[in-house]
C-alpha cells in the first residue's frame, strides 16, 4: 500500500501490530467485540465481516472517531513511524468462500478503500492520519437518520469507479472541515469510464458488460448482511505540526 513496500520487514512488522492494536482499542471503547469479527489480514489492510446485528451507527460514529484518536496520539509521538489509515465500509451480502469472501460487498470494500478520491484527501491534507468512505446505502440509511453521533454535512458525496465498479459513497476526515475535504475531493482525477468490451454485431441480445455493471452500481442496494469493514495502513515520514482529531 503506497509507501509500506517501502519499509524494511522489522518495520512492517511493528506497523501491522499497531494497527491490529489500534482497532482492538477503537472497537473495545465503541462497545463492538472484535473477537466476533471475521477478520481476514493482509498484510497493512485487514478485512472485516462484522456480525449481523452489528449496530451500525457504533461503527460509523464511536469506532471511527476513537480510531482517529489513537492514530493521533500515536503519531504525536517523537520520532514514531507515522501510520495513515484509509477505511471503507459497506453493508450487503458477504459470504465464506475459498479465498475469503465472495459477494456485492466485499468487492465494493475493496474497491472504496483504493478510490483516487480517498487517495487524494490524503495526499492534500497532510495533517490528517484517517480518511472514511462509506457506501451510499449506509449513508442514506444510516447517515442520513439522526444518530447522534453521525452528521450527515461531514460527508462529501463522490463518484467512484475503479476498474469495474461504479457507484457513489460519501467520504469524510475526521478532525478537517466539510470544505477541506470538498476541495481534497475536487483535485482528484475525474473517473473515466471502463471501455466497453467489442460485441458481435450480429448479436442484439448481448449487452456490453459495463452496463451490466453499472445497473449494479447501487453495490447491495437490494441486498441486506453483515456490516462490511476494510482499514488501510498507510505508513509515512513524520508529518508537519497540525491539528488532530477532538476527544
Amino acid at each position: 500500500m503506497e509507501q509500506y513496500s517501502r519499509l524494511d520487514t522489522r518495520t512492517q512488522s511493528a506497523v501491522q501490530s499497531e494497527l491490529v492494536r489500534m482497532l482492538d482499542e477503537a472497537a473495545a471503547v465503541a462497545g463492538l467485540d472484535r473477537s466476533a469479527w471475521i477478520r481476514q489480514p493482509q498484510g497493512d489492510l485487514e478485512f472485516a465481516v462484522l456480525p449481523e446485528d452489528t449496530p451500525e451507527d457504533a461503527v460509523l460514529g464511536p469506532l471511527v472517531h476513537h480510531l482517529a484518536v489513537r492514530l493521533w496520539d500515536r503519531n504525536a509521538r517523537p520520532a514514531a513511524q507515522r501510520v495513515r489509515l484509509r477505511m471503507a465500509l459497506d453493508t450487503g451480502v458477504a459470504v465464506d468462500a475459498a479465498l475469503g469472501h465472495a459477494g456485492p460487498a466485499p468487492v465494493a470494500v475493496a474497491r472504496y478503500v483504493n478510490a483516487p478520491q480517498l487517495r487524494a484527501l490524503l495526499a492534500t491534507l497532510t495533517a490528517a492520519d484517517l480518511a472514511v468512505i462509506v457506501s451510499d446505502r449506509l449513508y442514506q440509511d444510516v447517515v442520513r437518520a439522526g444518530w447522534p453521533d453521525l452528521d450527515p454535512a461531514q460527508y462529501t458525496r463522490v463518484h467512484i469507479r475503479v476498474k469495474e465498479f461504479g457507484g457513489y459513497g460519501w467520504v469524510r476526515v475526521p478532525g478537517h472541515a466539510p470544505d477541506d475535504v470538498r476541495s481534497a475531493v475536487a483535485e482528484a482525477p475525474e473517473p473515466k469510464p471502463e471501455p466497453e468490451p467489442s460485441r458481435d454485431p450480429g448479436d442484439p441480445s448481448r449487452t456490453p458488460l459495463s452496463q451490466h455493471v453499472n445497473q449494479g452500481a447501487a453495490v447491495g442496494r437490494d441486498v441486506v448482511g453483515g456490516l462490511t469493514i476494510g482499514a488501510v495502513g498507510l505508513p509515512v515520514p513524520p508529518p508537519s505540526a497540525g491539528s488532530g482529531p477532538t476527544r
